[in-house]
């Protein structure tokens, strides 16, 4: 899995990278962190979930400028992951002529 610096440094643990898959019944997630991720499963999995009850909660803990922020985060991100992953470049490999590339995978990151 790929690590964001910054959400690091803002204090993102990895006991919630641990819960994203059951985000929903985690108790390590806000209601508008589990708003927002369940924003983003609409976007990137299942947009059948973007229903009128979504948007109400949505609307309830973001304004429309934010959705719209954080609507295009989601898809710039998902996009970016495909291509990564259209170009076949793995996790821990780095780009040539840089030092940058994906973070290890956790088995990797768990043996180093």
């Amino acid at each position: 899995m790929q690590r964001s610096v910054q959400a690091g440094r803002q204090g993102l643990s990895e006991a919630e990278v641990d819960d994203l898959l059951n985000f929903a019944d985690s108790d390590k997630f806000t209601e508008r962190e589990k708003v927002a991720l369940t924003y983003t499963s609409a976007i990137a999995w299942n947009s059948d979930i973007a229903d009128d009850a979504l948007w109400r909660q949505l609307h309830e803990h973001f304004t429309i400028p934010e959705l719209v922020e954080l609507g295009f985060f989601i898809a710039l991100t998902l996009g970016q992951q495909r291509w990564i992953k259209t170009l076949g470049i793995g996790h821990g490999q780095v780009l040539g002529d840089t030092t940058t590339g994906l973070g290890p995978s956790p088995s990797v990151a768990k043996t180093a």
